[in-house]
């Protein structure tokens, strides 16, 4: 992308389409490490062992897509329009519903309906409503956002920020426990984030919404500009993502709700 001007680089970010939950518009771009604990592989193993699986915020379904073994009742939810007909073409041939919601609204879903829940980087996680759907000794498993990710690439932008507040491993656990569930794992992981031009930023600060809340190309410019300008000088910007894997069970003994 060397010899393009931030203007071209900008527009290509800026246009790109961003539906979905896919990052392949970034390769050679930009490059985030994984998670050492597999969290698609993880899905597939469970999936393959249960008659009926929620996945809450499926995003485009690109994960759900990969189990090889689905159950036999597959339902997926999302929130965010443009990502619903991406989810029920991917999803498709699995047999899996998608279900439209709206964000913050109770899961349209009978008690203990599910034996296993799933959710990659949800918005939020509605633990009461999770445990709920949950049938006796099922489990939710869940990769999400951890405090402060990309906090760097947010203050490139932004200017200093306070210290974060929200998506602290623990008070997911704690918020588990008061939902009735025990919680029997939870894992943490800093991730090397590499930005290599400023329309890979673009396009991410797009799709990555809370990183930069009300994010445009228009009111960011001058700080996008200074970016432009270090990654030039610097050959990349590297920014943290923070993840962390929690999974919880509702006991085997719970009477259904």
């Amino acid at each position: 992308m060397g010899d393009k001007s931030f203007a071209e680089l900008i527009a290509e970010g800026a246009t790109a389409p961003v539906e979905g939950w896919a990052f392949d518009w970034l390769a050679g771009r930009a490059t985030e490490e994984r998670p050492p604990w597999g969290y698609a592989r993880l899905v597939a193993a469970r999936m393959a062992s249960v008659g009926a699986a929620l996945d809450i915020d499926t995003g485009g379904g690109e994960v759900l897509a990969e189990v090889p073994h689905p159950p036999r009742l597959l339902t997926a939810t999302e929130a965010w329009p443009p990502n619903v007909p991406v989810a029920r073409a991917n999803l498709a041939p699995l047999g899996a519903s998608v279900v439209a919601v709206s964000p913050d609204a109770p899961l349209p879903f009978r008690d203990a309906a599910f034996d296993l829940v799933v959710s990659r980087h949800p918005v939020r996680t509605d633990w009461p409503e999770v445990a709920r759907v949950l049938r006796p000794g099922g489990t939710f498993l869940s990769q999400q956002i951890g405090p402060g990710t990309v906090r760097e690439l947010s203050e490139a932008i932004l200017g200093p920020l306070p210290p974060p507040a929200h998506r602290h491993p623990e008070r997911s656990v704690a918020a588990a426990r008061s939902a009735g569930l025990a919680v029997v794992d939870l894992r943490e992981a800093t991730l090397r984030t590499v930005f290599h031009d400023i329309g890979a930023v673009v396009w991410f600060l797009r799709k990555v919404i809370w990183a930069v809340p009300g994010f445009t190309v228009a009111a960011h410019r001058p700080a996008l500009l200074r970016l432009h300008e270090r990654i030039r000088a610097e050959g990349c910007f590297v920014a943290h993502a923070r993840r962390f894997l929690i999974e919880a069970t509702r006991a085997s003994g719970d009477p259904d709700r």
